[in-house]
């Protein structure tokens, strides 16, 4: 039986995924344990052992990508499945080298996401085929990378939500982070990107499809 953990910030996303899991017709899956943010998702995996932990990105503090590099000290067996609103472009190149067994987006079939766990809880990875063709354009232009990349995790979280027409308050608020703090993310993303002013910030994220929309 398949041991997993669903950490995401909203609880009707748990319950959902949980109850696809439920309803899972070969019935693969046992234990199934849910986490709103990092804290708990540390706390539950002291307590128990998972074989796939499904992790979101946007989570209040600690991010889920900045979590994945613990998680794969702290665990280095276990699956960490990312799902996410976000589309593959934006995060799911960063999240396999950080150790992600795999990407999914949330707007992703019900089908999808069950072979998914069932795949990833095997020691295997799941990519999907736009995301093969991602890393191999990668692999083969290391040089070339989009400008972006610069950026880091938080920055592009914080740039995704400035392009979606949120303040700098509003970002504050909503990642549990202090405005001072949110500006000084700004002011990083200005200088690597070699803009000036938000609106600046703004029309890059639009052009570049970094408005954290599903696709």
């Amino acid at each position: 039986m398949i041991r997993v953990l669903i950490t995401d910030d909203h609880p009707i996303v748990r319950q959902g995924i949980r109850q696809i899991l439920e309803d899972d017709k070969d019935q693969r899956f046992g234990l199934i344990e849910e986490a709103s943010n990092g804290k708990q998702l540390m706390d539950k995996i002291q307590e128990n052992d998972f074989d796939v932990i499904l992790l979101d990105i946007s989570l209040p503090g600690r991010n889920g990508l900045e979590l994945l590099s613990d998680l794969k000290k702290l665990k280095p067996g276990v699956s960490v499945l990312i799902l996410s609103i976000y589309p593959e472009e934006q995060y799911a190149l960063r999240a396999m080298k950080l150790g992600a067994s795999g990407y999914l987006t949330k707007s992703s079939a019900t089908e999808e996401l069950i072979e998914a766990v069932v795949k990833t809880a095997g020691g295997g990875k799941f990519i999907t085929t736009s995301l093969a063709d991602r890393i191999s354009m990668n692999f083969f232009n290391e040089s070339d990378k989009p400008l972006q990349e610069a950026l880091s995790v938080r920055e592009l979280e914080v740039l995704s939500l400035l392009a979606s027409g949120k303040t700098l308050s509003n970002i504050a608020k909503e990642l549990s982070l202090s405005p001072k703090t949110i500006s000084t993310y700004r002011e990083r993303m200005l200088s690597k990107l070699k803009l000036k002013t938000t609106s600046d910030l703004i029309r890059f994220a639009l052009e570049e499809g970094l408005t954290g929309e599903e696709k």
